[in-house]
Formats: structure tokens, sequence, C-alpha cells
């Protein structure tokens, strides 16, 4: 159905070589007969096709660099589910936290000038943003910002920016609420609202929002030419999110970001993309202009704080021995060879932007639904031009794993239909349950009754609507309405009942991967007389 003639491709095939230093040549663990570049673009080529029909991804591009010179870009598939639009190198995509090397790649400029420093306090910048810890207020750097390491947890507070009517302002302020997960500068802590930090420190220094001085400093003269800072910029060839929704793969709206811009906010296609690999890989020079400093392009590629990797997840990639974090970089090692490079993912759209300095090799990887792919292309597009002999299956390996997870999750609903308490009526008439229960973090869920049934609101994100279906005492099943575009697994709330019968605590049990309902802590306002 999604089947585009190979003449879609765009390949260049290099005439000189363009490298501003002469890495190391390492070996790889296993190398076969190196095959000819037009071989291996042969093979990426079928196997983009093929991963893309295997994982039923509407629309994927893809983008490879080598030797300072794009070698390949090409598009597979269509846009939008059931139009007949395709993909190409030039379709816009969400390209999510893969924005955040922007942000510290126009932090850099500033440090360049000497506006700046990395390690300058935020507080300088920033009196809104306290922590809940006021020693890490204090202390905690524009370095730290942008390294992960805040003693926050791994998208702790996400749920301030997504889908709010919050400003960044308003969210920093919201911020000394949350409580950390370890102390200061202690443990990797994956943090978006940081990043929203890192954004607004790039705007009071440079008097210009973190999206124009990106536009102005980086996008304008590197000639990405397609690339937007926001939704709202969209024109042409433009790529819809997907994702599943009761075993159907949906078309979603694009969700605006614009307040979160700092963490996400960058939608870029293949090409440009492969300008902006081209540009670090020769360390801030493309096209004989220096765009960024060369030391400081170093500087964001040395590791910060360590990432931990799970014995799962070095079964799963046994050559990668190493994982840290550096200044809006992911750095890690894999066949043998350093990896520069960071994903990113929202509602329907997962990228990847990922380097071997050490080979001059850089890979761009973009798709419109909620799959592994990405990741499968990269790593196999590394193997490939590493000449690997005994190549791992990655498409295979993720299927099993993706298996395991449809397991675990029936296994989950099966279990939550068996502790169903059966004649188990609610403790109160559903309308006692009604009423505004606040949490300082977050701001106000609303609680109603609407023909019969209960209907859960969260103010501060007005798409946020569920219905609530009675399970057994003060349990609810929690069923969010088609306005939420994330794939929500089965949830349900928890009204906490005092000795007076009143119901004066909300608990949202939700159980997902990227945003924590656990640190709402909601209770009751008590009404007015």
């Amino acid at each position: 159905m999604f089947h585009r003639l190979f003449t879609q491709a765009s390949i260049v095939v290099a005439m000189v070589t363009v490298c501003s230093f002469e890495p190391p040549q390492l070996v790889a663990q296993s190398t076969a007969e190196p095959l000819p570049v037009a071989e291996k673009l042969e093979q990426i080529d079928r196997l983009a096709e093929s991963v893309r029909v295997d994982w039923q991804v509407p629309g994927l591009s893809v983008a490879i660099v080598k030797d300072g010179v794009l070698l390949f870009s090409k598009g597979y598939g269509v846009r939008e589910l059931g139009q007949e639009a395709p993909v190409d190198a030039d379709t816009l995509f969400v390209i999510a936290s893969n924005s955040k090397a922007f942000v510290t790649a126009s932090i850099s400029i500033l440090v360049a000038e000497g506006k700046l420093k990395w390690d300058n306090r935020a507080a300088d910048y920033l009196p809104e943003l306290r922590l809940y810890d006021p020693f890490a207020t204090q202390e905690i750097t524009i370095r730290d910002l942008v390294s992960h390491r805040s003693g926050l947890g791994t998208f702790s507070g996400d749920l301030l920016w997504y889908g709010t009517s919050y400003s960044p302002t308003e969210i920093l302020r919201r911020v000394r609420h949350l409580k950390p997960v370890s102390s200061f500068r202690n443990q990797y802590g994956y943090q978006n609202l940081m990043f929203i930090a890192a954004g607004q420190i790039i705007e009071r220094v440079s008097g210009q929002p973190c999206s124009e001085f990106v536009r102005q400093r980086i996008l304008k003269p590197l000639g990405m030419e397609r690339t937007t800072t926001s939704i709202r910029d969209f024109q042409d060839n433009v790529s819809s999110p997907h994702n599943e929704s009761g075993g159907m793969l949906r078309v979603l709206p694009h969700g605006n970001m614009d307040n979160c811009w700092g963490a996400c906010g960058l939608n870029s296609s293949a090409n440009d993309l492969s300008r902006w690999l081209r540009l670090q890989l020769a360390r801030g020079e493309l096209d004989g202009q220096q765009i960024l400093d060369r030391a400081q392009v170093w500087q964001m590629w040395q590791p910060s704080i360590a990432m931990p990797i799970s014995e799962e997840a070095a079964r799963f990639n046994p050559t990668r021995h190493y994982s840290a974090y550096g200044l809006g970089w992911g750095i890690s090692n894999y066949q043998g060879r350093r990896v520069i490079g960071h994903g990113g993912g929202l509602d329907g759209m997962i990228s990847q932007t990922a380097m071997m300095p050490e080979e001059n090799l850089g890979v761009v990887v973009l798709t419109n639904s909620e799959s592994p792919v990405a990741a499968i292309l990269r790593d196999t597009i590394f193997d490939i031009f590493l000449d690997v002999a005994d190549k791992k299956d990655w498409n295979a390996a993720y299927k099993q794993r993706y298996a395991e997870r449809k397991a675990a999750e029936q296994e989950t609903r099966a279990k939550w239909t068996a502790d169903r308490i059966p004649d188990a009526p609610p403790t109160l008439p559903l309308d006692k349950y009604c009423g505004t229960y606040r949490c300082p973090l977050y701001g106000d869920v609303t609680i109603s009754l609407e023909n019969g049934s209960l209907v859960l609101r969260m103010a501060p994100a007005p798409d946020f609507v569920a219905d609530l279906t009675h399970r057994h005492y003060n349990n609810f099943e929690l069923k969010w309405r088609p306005s939420v575009t994330y794939n929500y697994p089965i949830g349900s709330v928890n009204f906490v009942i005092d000795g007076t019968g009143t119901s004066k605590q909300l608990v949202i049990d939700q159980p997902n991967d990227d945003f924590w309902f656990y640190e709402l802590d909601l209770h009751r306002v008590t009404e007015q007389p």
C-alpha cells in the first residue's frame, strides 16, 4: 500500500572528502569484506521500506552523511494514513527532543561570545526557578540544566507543559513543588523542565525568544530553510503524526508545544538535518563558514553525567559498554565506536539523529508513528557501514521485545479484570464525589456529574477529559476521551473518604511511560459558604 519507487531517492556520490580533523581509525569487533558504497545504500534502501511495512509505519525518511557530504536521502510511504501524498527527503516531521542539541548549540554561541558561561548559576537569570532543595536552587548551573543532573527524576513534572496553557515562566514557578529522587548532581534524570529553563536563559541573555535565536543564529546560516520552530509555521509537505488506539492506527492532530520550547519545538526534514549533522561532524563548520565554535562543539560531546545501563539493556545491545549525557547530546559506544546522538518522541512521531565521529558518519531517521523503526534503522545502518560480519537482526530483536511487552499488557489487563470486587457499590452517591481537587504543583482537577456519570477534567489542560466508570467501592476506571492524543493504557481514579463521609482526596493511577500522575497531590477545595 505504501510502496514508493526507488526513483524518489536522492543519492549523492561523493567526489571529494571534506573532513576537519583526522580521527583514529578503530576496527569493529568482527568485520566482513567491505562492500562498495553503492551496494550498502541499496541494502539500506530495501531495509527502510521493508521495516516500514513490517511495523505499519505510514511514512519515514532517512539521510546519511559521510565524510562531509550528503550520501543518501530518501522518503518512504505517505505523509498521512489514507492519503496519497508521499514522504520525501524534504517532508517535515516533529523532531521533539532532538531540538535539545540546538538549544545547547545556542548556549555555546553565547559562551563563545563571552556573554555567559556554562557554569554560571541559573538563579542569576531565572529568579522564578526554585527547586524543592534550596541548595540546588542556589547552585544549579546552566551546565546542570542541560545535562540532566538536577536531582529530579526522569520526566518528572512533564504534566506541567503537556497540553497545558501554562507559560514557560509559570511552568518554572511550579517546579519548586517537585520532590527530587536523588541528591543534586548525583544521578541522571532526564529533564524537559530544565531545558525549558535553559531556553529562557537564552532569551534573557540574547533579548530574543529561544526559538528566534535558533532560527537566526543556526537555521539560517546552515541553510535549513524548511525547518520551523513552531507548528504554526507549517506550510506544505508536512507529515502527520499517528498512533494506535483500540488496535487501529489513527491520524493525530499536531500538538502545539510552544510552551515547551527548549525541551522540544523544532520540526525538520531529513535533508535539513543532514546539514546539521555535517556541521557537527566538522566541529561547527559548514561550507567554509564557522557557525559554532570548534572547542564548544567538542565540549558538548563530553560526558557530564553517567547514564546507567540495565542488565537487560546490556544483553539486548552487548556492544554498548557505557552511556552518558553531555550537553544536549547522548554519548555511548557501539561496535567499538563512540556514538553522539539523540532521540525524539512526541505523540505520533519518533526520530533519531546519530553520529560516529571516528567514521565521520551521521544518520537521520524520521518516522510518523510510534515504533522502534528509527532505532532499528540507525543501528543497522551503522552495522552496514562498519561492515560488521555477524550483524544482529535488529528488526527481529525489537519484534520480540514488542511481543513481550504486548503479552505483559494483556496480563496486566487480565489481572485488572480479576481484581475487580463484584457487588461493591460506591460508598457515596455519585454527586458527592463531585468538586474541585487542587494540587499545588499542577492546579485544579474537577469532577462533575454529567448524564448520570462522573467526568474528570484537568483544568490546566482543557483537552484532558476522561469518563469514569464505577469499578468497586470508591474506585473508578478512567477512560480518556479522543481529545487526549496520548495512548494511555488502562487507569483508574480512587476517591479517599474521610471519617465524616466526605471525599477529601483524588488519586489518579494512570500507568504510562512518560507522564507521572502520581506526582499530583489532589485534595478537595473547601467550598465557601
